[in-house]
């Protein structure tokens, strides 16, 4: 087995921004200003959806050279509902996140629909993304 531990550290300002640096790029998150924030960045939750579609794309690109499809492209729309009243504290029998994520990715490249189909399913699976948010992975927080 290859492990690899992946980490970034990002710093909070006295407002919503909280900025990192990632291989040399500098990464804003921030809220929008009706919400607090500076609209410096995408929220934390747009970041998840990129996230997702990045890792979906990037997968897809590792299938394709390895089955040598004459993958052109793809557009990833990445699309989730969200009841942000938890998050606000404010009461609500519903869990804090997202209810589903629906991925449509628009595969550039001449296949049938049934082998595109079945390529998709090969990239969700083999996407660490998507994985995380299928199953239970323990996240531990700890203050210092």
């Amino acid at each position: 087995m290859a492990f690899k531990t992946v980490k970034v550290e990002s710093v909070l300002d006295a407002k919503f921004r909280l900025e990192s640096m990632v291989h040399g790029h500098k990464v804003t998150v921030d809220q929008p200003a009706n919400a607090g924030g500076t609209d410096a960045g995408p929220t934390p939750l747009d970041y998840l959806l990129v996230s997702l579609a990045g890792c979906i794309g990037t997968i897809g690109r590792i299938v394709a050279m390895q089955k040598r499809i004459a993958l052109r492209g793809m557009k990833i729309t990445v699309e989730g509902d969200i009841n942000t009243d938890g998050l606000l504290g404010k009461p609500t029998d519903d869990p804090v996140g997202f209810k589903e994520f629906r991925i449509l990715a628009d595969i550039d490249a001449d296949l049938t629909v049934a082998e595109k189909e079945a390529f998709i399913h090969e990239v969700d699976v083999r996407c660490p993304v998507s994985f995380n948010l299928l199953t239970n992975t323990p996240v531990k927080v700890l203050a210092v």
